[in-house]
């Protein structure tokens, strides 16, 4: 068998796995299920070895298979960048980019410098999604995640865009009714407003008898989205503590206070791109992440 037959069954055994099921993948192999199975049935022949195990209600990867997919994707990768790069060669980066950031990146550092992407590069588009929440890079076939805060994803490979800080604010407005807190105690007393969906914020790490102490705060509302938190601190509903690129406007013109400034251990937040092995070498994903280094501001600290 060929090269180019091999890399396609070993794209479909990659797809059979990242969609869960000969089904998923013949939606977009164009093969009917059976053609599919069979493709995957042929490189095990080819390999000599098993790569999944059947049963009745899914499939289970060998030790073999798990083996093949790590190094699948990555030949797959490389065969597409390669490809780019020689049609890149003719002119500018083209293509589709698969991008996931959280709603605050999105709308403070992306929207603003899109414009200036789209023209430098009109023929990539972005296939942009937003969700607050961590995504599966390599299941959700993304080129790219941007992610605020501490790594976890071993297996990707990341590209640091920038670091921003987490600062406690409020409004004026609320702080005329309720007062300033001055210490760590004095917490109890006032609304808080916290974010929901990654459990290390909900412990806000603040000086406490001169050591920095994980304090537990209780919140008054609970959001998992920092621009609407952001926007519920404005309207002077409570205390929040956001990273520094969502309040920085709101800092800057007096409609939020930082507080507690002496106390809290404001610790960096870096923010980073996420790809998948291989993408990073795709002429249009190193495009777009040079743009993101270039043109979206370091947040103020």
């Amino acid at each position: 068998m060929n090269r180019i037959a091999a890399s396609d069954e070993i794209g479909i055994f990659v797809r059979v796995v990242e969609r869960g099921g000969f089904a998923a993948a013949s939606e977009e192999t164009g093969l009917t299920p059976s053609g599919v199975s069979k493709a995957v049935t042929r490189l095990e022949d080819r390999l000599g070895v098993k790569l999944l195990q059947r049963t009745t209600r899914r499939l289970m990867m060998t030790a073999e298979g798990e083996t093949l997919l790590v190094r699948g994707r990555e030949i797959l990768a490389a065969i597409e960048a390669t490809e780019a790069e020689v049609m890149a060669a003719r002119g500018k980066p083209k293509g589709t980019i698969r991008v996931s950031m959280g709603t605050a990146y999105a709308k403070h550092r992306l929207a603003p410098v899109l414009p200036k992407f789209r023209e430098l590069y009109p023929e990539i588009d972005l296939n942009v999604s937003v969700a607050d929440r961590r995504v599966d890079v390599i299941g959700e076939q993304l080129d790219v995640a941007i992610r605020t805060g501490p790594l976890t994803d071993s297996s990707l490979v990341a590209r640091r865009l920038g670091e921003a800080r987490r600062i406690i604010v409020a409004s004026p407005a609320y702080l005329a009714r309720h007062g300033e807190p001055r210490q760590a105690s004095d917490l109890k007393n006032h609304d808080c407003l916290l974010i929901t969906g990654f459990a290390r914020l909900s412990e806000w790490p603040l000086m406490v008898e001169g050591k920095v102490t994980p304090v537990a705060v209780k919140p008054a509302v609970t959001c998992d989205n920092a621009d609407i938190l952001a926007e519920m601190a404005l309207s002077g509903l409570g205390i929040a503590r956001l990273a520094s690129f969502v309040i920085e406007d709101a800092i800057g013109d007096g409609r939020l206070k930082p507080l507690l400034v002496d106390c809290h251990a404001s610790e960096p937040v870096p923010i980073t791109a996420l790809m998948p092995p291989g993408r990073q070498n795709l002429p249009r994903v190193r495009a777009f992440i040079d743009f993101l280094l270039e043109h979206t501001p370091e947040p103020v600290r």
